[in-house]
């Protein structure tokens, strides 16, 4: 039963309180509200095992994920806020290297778009296959800025998907609480990643690169 399952073993709900704490954040402070590197590091930190849930269709975005967290995570030691960090890449004109702690963000926050939108859809799609709502939170978020070869490679990983029942098991969810978690998640996530889009922005960095 899922309801007996220590709270250490649901990551849908640690991930979603994570992001929560992030909107408060967001949401008490002043119009100029900063998110600081470590908490939004380590509420990223927590989606990582959600890739690795979804099978070989999101390798490609598991090792990416995985790597430019762990970058942002070491980065908090020396960069208090997600402003400074940009800036900081801005002044020494890295912004676009590879590697850049700006360049990993973007990355970064297109994984947290790309779970929002699979939760989304898993909500409003019925049935037990996970194909369609990966298929279309992929097309949305990731497939514009890949080419054709990995796109390719992802289609095919779609039909590895595991079922929905087998995704919610290794989750230690059942499906009412697992709506619950995922409508929690789209909800917090989703001014954080207003927030880091607008720093891109505001800064004339784009967002398609």
């Amino acid at each position: 039963m899922a309801n007996s399952v220590d709270d250490d073993q649901k990551p849908l709900k640690k991930i979603a309180e994570a992001f929560k704490d992030l909107a408060n954040t967001l949401n008490s402070q002043t119009p100029d509200a900063q998110l600081e590197v470590g908490p939004f590091s380590h509420a990223c930190s927590l989606v990582s095992p959600l890739f690795g849930c979804l099978g070989i269709a999101f390798k490609f975005a598991e090792m990416d994920y995985v790597s430019k967290v762990h970058d942002l995570c070491e980065t908090s030691k020396s960069i208090g806020t997600l402003q400074m960090m940009i800036d900081r890449d801005m002044e020494a004109n890295c912004v676009r290297k590879g590697g850049s702690h700006t360049r990993n963000l973007l990355r970064v926050k297109r994984g947290l778009d790309m779970v929002r939108v699979l939760f989304e859809q898993i909500i409003v799609t019925d049935g037990n296959s996970l194909k369609d709502p990966a298929s279309t939170a992929y097309a949305q978020v990731f497939a514009p800025h890949h080419g054709w070869a990995i796109r390719k490679a992802v289609a095919a990983g779609m039909y590895a998907l595991p079922t929905k029942a087998q995704l919610l098991k290794k989750l230690n969810e059942d499906e009412t609480s697992a709506r619950i978690q995922m409508q929690n998640y789209i909800a917090a996530s989703t001014p954080v990643i207003l927030y880091v889009d607008k720093l891109f922005l505001s800064r004339e960095l784009g967002l398609d690169w």
